[in-house]
């Protein structure tokens, strides 16, 4: 596969990438850092002098999201992290996105100012307001151009309705309705009103001793706005339909793969964990990601998943050390490319993976400043465990778990995609010419 690659230099804690999101429209990428800002870059317009240019993408917006608070009822720090983006399609010439932290969702618009109004009647031009006695004659307001000023406000904030944290957010495809995921409630929201949500799922027992289970993502179909699915800490996908009733406390569709006993060990319960659920763009399939591996399955088959990927099977001896320094908790992400035939997802060490479902080939890449220059060729890598290492093979006892790629995102009709390597921001792109 060839890509270049655009690198995004940040240093400090607060800069490290919570999640990347395309809008609907592929010109917009936003991402989301543990500092609670939210960056906008823009996609070069294509110009005949520098055809190679487009695909380059740019700073557009920057603005602080959310801050770190105080819940001084049980004494907690909310942090300003944010956690997932998502866009809402464009309807005008203004763009709007959701963000979210641990507690508080909010609705951001994003829109282009070039134009200013001139020649107030009842104000001077700085903005104070005009001693009526001194006016005596009326001006025409004009509008005149300026430098281009791209603002972002917030709409709306829908806040205290989760006592957990919040792990996801899916915005409907009827457009009026999104919801909201902590480990044990799925609330769904209008978006024009922001003092009461609908609890449609509640997992919480009335004893917490009795918890065996927690809710780790949730998204809504692309196509039926009365369907949607949860996954959980126990590797289930639970597919629900909003119109059997008000709580969607019974699924209608669950998905779950029986566990092989002879590959039972102490770690089964943990790596089994469901980090991400997503929808393919046609509806029609499933895609989860565990520790270990991705799974696609079929909407119209529960017993078992359709296609299953291993990520880094190499990583099954190291599962004791990778729980003692907490990797074995970590969270990847997954998503499909535009036609639903290429799925990607996260490794260590900065790797990502891919892997076509039509030829059964995957590849392993690289992103990071040292291998790569932009518009340089990314190389293949491979992991050699155990026996003779070969000279382009890395060893499994050599690879980085502080480096790790948890957040991706693809473009939704091109081969470019955004690659978040802690601190660092890449895109790559199918080579052009």
């Amino acid at each position: 596969m060839h890509l270049f690659e655009e690198d995004k230099r940040r240093f400090f804690k607060a800069d490290i990438i919570s999640t990347v999101e395309f809008n609907s429209t592929g010109e917009l990428l936003a991402t989301g850092d543990k500092g609670g800002r939210v960056v906008v870059f823009q996609r070069e317009q294509e110009s005949k002098n520098q055809p190679h240019r487009r695909g380059e993408y740019n700073v557009y917006s920057t603005f602080q999201s959310h801050e770190p608070e105080f819940d001084y009822l049980k004494s907690l720090e909310i942090e300003e992290k944010i956690n997932k983006i998502r866009w809402l399609p464009q309807q005008n010439a203004a763009y709007f996105l959701l963000s979210t932290n641990d507690k508080t969702v909010k609705l951001w618009k994003i829109s282009e100012r070039d134009k200013r109004p001139e020649g107030y009647n009842l104000k001077d031009e700085d903005g104070r307001i005009r001693d009526p006695a001194t006016i005596t004659t009326l001006r025409v307001p004009v509008v005149r151009p300026m430098d281009l000023m791209v603002e972002a406000t917030p709409r709306r904030v829908f806040s205290n309705a989760h006592t957990y944290h919040i792990n996801s957010i899916s915005v409907n495809s009827d457009y009026e309705t999104f919801m909201s995921t902590d480990d044990l409630r799925i609330n769904l929201w209008n978006l024009e009103i922001t003092n009461r949500s609908f609890n449609i799922v509640d997992i919480k027992p009335a004893n917490m001793e009795e918890l065996t289970e927690v809710i780790t993502a949730a998204e809504f179909h692309p196509h039926q706005c009365n369907t949607f699915v949860y996954s959980s800490s126990k590797g289930s996908i639970r597919l629900c339909d909003m119109r059997a009733s008000a709580l969607c406390d019974n699924h209608s569709k669950f998905f779950e793969e029986p566990e092989d006993p002879s590959n039972r060990s102490f770690f089964s319960e943990i790596i089994s964990s469901i980090s991400d659920v997503k929808f393919s763009h046609s509806g029609r399939y499933l895609m989860t990601r565990d520790y270990l591996t991705v799974k696609v399955w079929d909407l119209n088959m529960e017993s078992q998943p359709l296609e299953t990927y291993q990520v880094h099977d190499y990583l099954r001896s190291k599962l004791c050390s990778l729980y003692e320094n907490d990797c074995i908790f970590d969270k990847f992400e997954c998503v499909w490319n535009g036609s639903d035939s290429v799925i990607m997802t996260g490794s260590y060490n900065n790797f990502f993976r891919m892997f076509d479902r039509n030829t059964k080939r995957d590849v392993t890449l690289e992103a990071s400043r040292e291998n790569s220059k932009p518009r340089a060729i990314l190389k293949p890598r491979k992991v050699c465990v155990g026996g003779k290492r070969r000279k382009d093979e890395i060893s499994v006892d050599s690879l980085d778990f502080s480096k790790k790629i948890l957040h991706t995102a693809w473009h939704p009709y091109e081969n470019i995609i955004a690659v978040a390597a802690t601190n660092n921001l890449y895109i790559f792109q199918d080579k052009v010419n």
